[in-house]
């Protein structure tokens, strides 16, 4: 449906980039199930902790650029000029994000990798969250527009799930099944997206 959604999009900027956000998640999505069903398929997970680290790693940051073009549809959707404010704190808080993920104290390739971490390089990529479900649902609110109202609660639902899992799945292994939930809410914001720009 992304590559559907991007060629058909070439007179839609909207559409295309809903079409790359969905590239996105399930380009990164990839990394992060395909060894893992690996895993379970062979030698088991623990046996196997070097390539679910680096699946995780690629995961952690493509979902970062996710959100980098959900501002960019934001601007594009409500007619935003180029806020100036927004988009200094979004890449102060994709910069570090970016570079809280890649540094080697986050042992990636570890098993149970430190739970410090998680939660140091999930500060940004939270309070980026919480912009970004702010200003779509401000501007949503402002503007009457159920579409976007939808997707600010679906990334609010998305962060719900994830954030008990960068907390608990470490201990509580049974945790990480939020993952699940999580990206059916990313899912629903593409799909409603399409929907919509598909009838516009």
């Amino acid at each position: 449906m992304s590559i559907k959604m991007i060629s058909a999009g070439e007179n839609n900027k909207l559409l295309r980039l809903f079409g790359f956000m969905g590239f996105i998640l399930g380009f990164g999505d990839s990394f992060h199930l395909i060894p893992r069903i690996y895993a379970l398929l062979t030698t088991g997970l623990e046996a196997n902790a070097n390539i679910l680290g680096i699946g995780k790693l690629i995961t952690s940051i493509t979902m970062t650029f996710f959100y980098v073009l959900m501002l960019r549809i934001w601007e594009i959707r409500f007619d935003i000029k180029r806020n100036i404010n927004i988009r200094w704190i979004t890449f102060v808080l994709v910069i570090s994000r970016l570079i809280l993920t890649i540094l080697p104290q986050n042992q990636w390739k570890l098993y149970n990798p430190p739970v410090s971490w998680g939660i140091y390089r999930n500060i940004p990529f939270t309070i980026f969250g919480i912009l970004i479900v702010y200003i779509i649902l401000k501007e949503a609110i402002k503007h009457n527009d159920t579409i976007f109202k939808n997707i600010g609660i679906s990334i609010i639902i998305s962060f719900l799930c994830y954030i008990p899992v960068v907390l608990f799945a470490s201990t509580y292994r049974l945790v990480g099944i939020l993952m699940i939930p999580k990206t059916l809410a990313y899912l629903w914001i593409i799909y409603v997206g399409y929907k919509k720009l598909r009838r516009s």
